[in-house]
């Protein structure tokens, strides 16, 4: 009996180790990918949406935190702190502070700064990709789940896919450029916009 204890406490470790040592392999990736799509001048990137919030496509600019996202429909500007949302067709301009849903809904790259804190991760590879997994440790969370597929060869992220409790969107990123950006990028100019109506959700 005591042999079966033993026996069954050392597969436990074993699991456990392995698990951790899963966990600090993705880790190890998104540090990485993270990285490279937080360098300090910024980027650019193609992205499309499905899901959740409708279908769409378009172009984002990102530095840190702060991105600007442009779509047939609107312009979402986002200065790490205020939201600016341009609905070209009544020209019109929403003003808010967005939720960590809100944010990633319209910047793909917004993992790179919440996966570090609050998830659980692992991660499987195919010959080409490494999927990592994501789930919220808290399930009160506004993202509760997540799936990053990284690119080997180029360490950048191809697609995210993330849970809320209405359901899943999904992302998917191409043409990631190092493109330095400047500050006033992510913020809404009222100059550029003359005839349009600023509307403060805040």
């Amino acid at each position: 009996m005591k042999k079966y204890i033993i026996i069954t406490m050392l597969l436990a470790y074993a699991s456990t180790s392995s698990f951790a040592q899963n966990a600090a392999q993705a880790r190890k990736v998104l540090d990485k990918a993270a990285t490279i799509i937080g360098r300090k001048g910024g980027a650019t990137a193609n992205f499309s949406i499905s899901g959740k919030y409708g279908n769409t496509n378009g172009t984002i600019a990102i530095k840190g935190n702060k991105f600007r996202a442009t779509t047939s429909d609107a312009i979402v500007w986002y200065d790490g702190k205020t939201e600016w949302t341009y609905i070209k067709k009544n020209e019109e301009v929403n003003v808010s502070t967005p939720t960590e849903a809100q944010q990633q809904a319209m910047n793909p790259y917004k993992f790179i700064t919440i996966y570090k804190n609050g998830f659980n991760m692992s991660m499987t590879s195919t010959a080409s990709d490494h999927n990592i997994h994501l789930v919220a440790q808290n399930q009160g969370r506004t993202i509760k789940e997540m799936y990053i597929t990284v690119d080997k060869r180029t360490n950048l992220p191809k697609q995210v896919k993330m849970r809320q409790q209405n359901g899943w969107s999904t992302i998917n990123i191409t043409n990631f450029k190092a493109v330095d950006q400047n500050d006033a990028t992510f913020r809404f100019n009222s100059k550029d916009f003359p005839h349009a109506e600023v509307i403060d959700l805040r």
